[in-house]
């Protein structure tokens, strides 16, 4: 079942449409896809329909505190921003506000924890998430559906060099939370935090959504052809579950284990953006850390590091970045 069978016009060519949108921009050569450029391409697609946006520059990213951000695009010759859309209808009885955050690391080398070459292969798709966040921001609009959606693009270029953020520094993060860096490589869920912590603080959000290529752990665990789903929320998950078993986008729904929160203590900040060495769950330790985040907002993140890039074309998947995650969300919006 795709999503053109919701009985909303049109609903099938607007959700292609927003998948391509993701297809492209992960496409897109680094070298031309500088956070800067993803902005720039955010704007002109929001502005063009009649959606409002801002962009925070390096800046106004200091002065609001955007401290994973900043560090995480600090080693970059090209500077990071954080992309703010916002859908807003007529308000009406029953409706939500929902935030959408996209990983969007138009580049990760890995920092000074250096990825090996085959390893950065596939990396100018690290931004799938943001560009998940705005093709649905988008197709809601295109869709007229009834709740207001708003669209966080965190983008940074994870790169290397004398002003690189390292292993052992001690960041501070939108609202104020310090997070000790163990991996420069862990960068999503840094520029993630501070999404995250600004939604749940200052944009008021009946529910709270992040989608990221965050984790290898998720893709030894599920795959390819399966995102990962993370949330405490019962009749969340099964509401983005049949969502995507809807759209053709399958999530399976990954345990919360509070146990495991321990790894994440540390003994010079608030709290570690990875766990202690050795220490397994990889998946679940960094949806842990994402969950401090989300202010106790009702929230779900989806680790897409598995079904976000295809080896080859299967049925309607392409190779290469699949854009995995914008029908399903978009399916959840319009039966919301």
């Amino acid at each position: 079942m795709l999503l053109g069978e919701h009985p909303l016009p049109d609903a099938a060519r607007h959700a292609a449409a927003a998948t391509w949108s993701a297809r492209a921009l992960a496409v897109t050569p680094s070298s031309t896809k500088t956070p800067a450029w993803l902005a720039d391409q955010a704007v002109a697609a929001a502005t063009a329909a009649g959606l409002d946006v801002d962009v925070l520059g390096p800046a106004e990213l200091a002065e609001h505190g955007f401290g994973g951000i900043l560090a995480v695009g600090g080693g970059s010759a090209s500077p990071p921003r954080l992309v703010v859309v916002r859908y807003a209808p007529p308000a009406r009885a029953g409706q939500r506000h929902v935030v959408v955050a996209g990983k969007g690391i138009t580049f990760d080398s890995g920092g000074l924890a250096i990825k090996p070459r085959e390893s950065m292969v596939a990396m100018k798709t690290d931004m799938t998430g943001a560009a998940v966040a705005l093709a649905t921001v988008l197709g809601a609009a295109a869709l007229g559906v009834r709740h207001r959606v708003t669209a966080l693009l965190p983008l940074a270029e994870n790169a290397f060099g004398g002003s690189s953020y390292r292993p052992g520094d001690v960041l501070t993060v939108h609202g104020g939370t310090t997070v000790e860096v163990l991996n420069t490589d862990a960068e999503g869920r840094l520029v993630l935090a501070d999404a995250l912590a600004y939604a749940a603080g200052e944009l008021d959000p009946d529910v709270l959504v992040d989608v990221a290529t965050l984790t290898g752990a998720a893709t030894l665990g599920l795959g390819q052809q399966h995102g990962a789903l993370f949330t405490p929320d019962d009749e969340l998950a099964a509401r983005l579950v049949a969502a995507g078993d809807a759209a053709g986008e399958p999530l399976w729904r990954m345990p919360l284990v509070a146990e495991y929160g321990s790894s994440l203590d540390s003994q010079v900040a608030d709290v570690k953006h990875v766990a202690d060495p050795g220490t397994s769950a990889g998946a679940i330790t960094a949806a842990l850390f994402l969950q401090r985040f989300a202010g106790g907002r009702r929230w779900a993140h989806l680790d897409i590091a598995g079904p976000a890039r295809s080896p080859k074309a299967v049925h309607e998947i392409p190779e290469g970045a699949t854009g995995f995650g914008a029908r399903a969300l978009l399916r959840w919006l319009a039966e919301l």
